[in-house]
C-alpha cells in the first residue's frame, strides 16, 4: 500500500543503522510494513493499545509477511512500557499522530526505564509541539535533523532526535531551525503558512490565566529563509 506523504517522510528517514525498529501507534500498520518491505536488518515492532486492533493487524501480517516472520513482532501495549533493555543493540522509536504532551510522556517514560539503551527517536506528533520541544530539552536529548512537511493541508513537524553523546546532533529549539529555511516556493509558502498558523493559534488563546506571550514573541523572532542563507 503507497503511503500518505506524512508516513513516506517519516518512512525515508529511517536507515539500516538499527536492530529494532519500534513502531508505536501504529493503528493499522502501514509505516511498519512499509519497513519490513524495505529489507532493512532491523526486527520491526509494531505496538498499540488496542487489542482488536493488534489482533487484526498480526492476522494481515501473517497473511502477507509469513515469508518474513522472524523479522516482526505485536506487542499489545501501552508505548511508555516498552521492554527495550530486554533486546540488545540500537533501537529507533517511531511515535507519530499523538499529541505533543502524550508524546513527551511516552519519551520521559521509555527513557526512564531503559536507561542503558542506545535509542533514537522519529517524531511526528499532531500538536503541542512548543512543549514538546521544552521537553526533549530538559531530557537532554539532541536533535539529529528536522523537517516540516504540508499534508492534506494540514502542516507537520518530523524531529529526529538521540539520547546518544556519540552521535553528530543539536541542540533542540523550542521553536525549530531548520523547518523555517526552505529550498523552493512550495517549502517557502509551506513554512511562511505554518508560522502564520502557529502565532495565530497562540494569540486566539492568549487570555485570562492562559499566558502564552513568551510563546507568541519566540516564533514571531522565527525567520523564514532559504538553505544557504
Amino acid at each position: 500500500m503507497k503511503l500518505g506523504k506524512r508516513l513516506a517522510q517519516i518512512s525515508q528517514l529511517v536507515d539500516n543503522q538499527y536492530s529494532h525498529i519500534w513502531d508505536c501507534c501504529c493503528d493499522h500498520g502501514f509505516l511498519g510494513a512499509n519497513l519490513l518491505d524495505k529489507n532493512l536488518d532491523a526486527t520491526v515492532h509494531f505496538v498499540d493499545i488496542v487489542p482488536h486492533l493488534m489482533q487484526a493487524l498480526e492476522a494481515k501480517l501473517e497473511e502477507f509477511y509469513a515469508d518474513k516472520r522472524t523479522q516482526w513482532q505485536t506487542h499489545c501495549m501501552d508505548v511508555a512500557k516498552l521492554p527495550l533493555k530486554e533486546k540488545p543493540g540500537k533501537h529507533l522509536v517511531i511515535i507519530a499522530g499523538v499529541g505533543g504532551d502524550l508524546c513527551g510522556r511516552f519519551i520521559k517514560h521509555i527513557l526512564a526505564n531503559n536507561p542503558s539503551s542506545d535509542i533514537e527517536f522519529l517524531l511526528c506528533p499532531v500538536h503541542h509541539l512548543y512543549t514538546l520541544r521544552q521537553t526533549l530539552n530538559h531530557l537532554n536529548l539532541n536533535l539529529i535533523n528536522e523537517t516540516l512537511i504540508s499534508e492534506n493541508k494540514r502542516y507537520y513537524e518530523i524531529l529526529k532526535i538521540t539520547n546518544s553523546p556519540a552521535v553528530q546532533a543539536h541542540s533542540i529549539s523550542p521553536v525549530g531551525e531548520a523547518i523555517w529555511q526552505f529550498s523552493d516556493a512550495q517549502s517557502s509558502a509551506n513554512a511562511k503558512a505554518y508560522l502564520s498558523k502557529t502565532i495565530a493559534h497562540y494569540q486566539r488563546i492568549n487570555r485570562g490565566d492562559n499566558d502564552v506571550s513568551d510563546i507568541i514573541a519566540a516564533y514571531e523572532g522565527v525567520k523564514v529563509a532559504p538553505k544557504n542563507e
